[in-house]
Formats: C-alpha cells, structure tokens, sequence
C-alpha cells in the first residue's frame, strides 16, 4: 500500500483542530481518513516544535542546522584528505 502525504498546512490545521475539539482522537482520525499512529507523530512534532514543526523537503530543523553543517563539512575533509593522499602516492612514485 503507497502511503500518502500530506502538506505542512493540513497537519498543522489538523493538530489545532483536534485539540479544539471534543472527539477522541481515534474518531478524529478517522474523520479525517488519517491514520492514527501517523497523527500521533504530528501531535508529538507540534508539542516540540510548535509553528517550525514540518518544515517540509529540503527545509532544515534550527534543531539539525548545525548536524548538517557538521556531516556537510567532515565530508568535504574527507574528500581533501584522500586527494592528498592521492597527491603523496603520485609523487612518491617519481621520486628517484
């Protein structure tokens, strides 16, 4: 079964109106043809996050900015040292 996905507005419009209202949360749910365990998600990320939760693709957490600075920067290390490395073998090989 392909799993739907839903926009930043819906599950946040969702969330409020679910703590507006007066259903359980497995009425709400099913209203609104979501399941459950996936609304539970939203309702965790919104108590977190609040207005930042659901950032969206290619939007990043204030909270993983500085890991994926972090990630993005040991990968460029890594990437100079086996150039060097590259460098040392190339020139050692030509030495007399």
């Amino acid at each position: 079964m392909r799993s739907r996905s839903y926009d930043r507005e819906f599950k946040l419009n969702a969330v409020k109106l679910f703590k507006t209202s007066q259903k359980s949360q497995a009425a709400f749910c099913k209203e609104i043809g979501v399941p459950p365990t996936t609304f539970i998600g939203w309702l965790q990320d919104c108590e977190k996050d609040g207005d930042k939760s659901f950032p969206g693709s290619g939007n990043i957490k204030d909270s993983n900015e500085e890991l994926y600075r972090l990630k993005k920067e040991l990968e460029d290390v890594k990437m100079q040292r086996d150039i060097l490395k590259k460098a040392v073998a190339i020139f050692s090989k030509h030495q007399p």
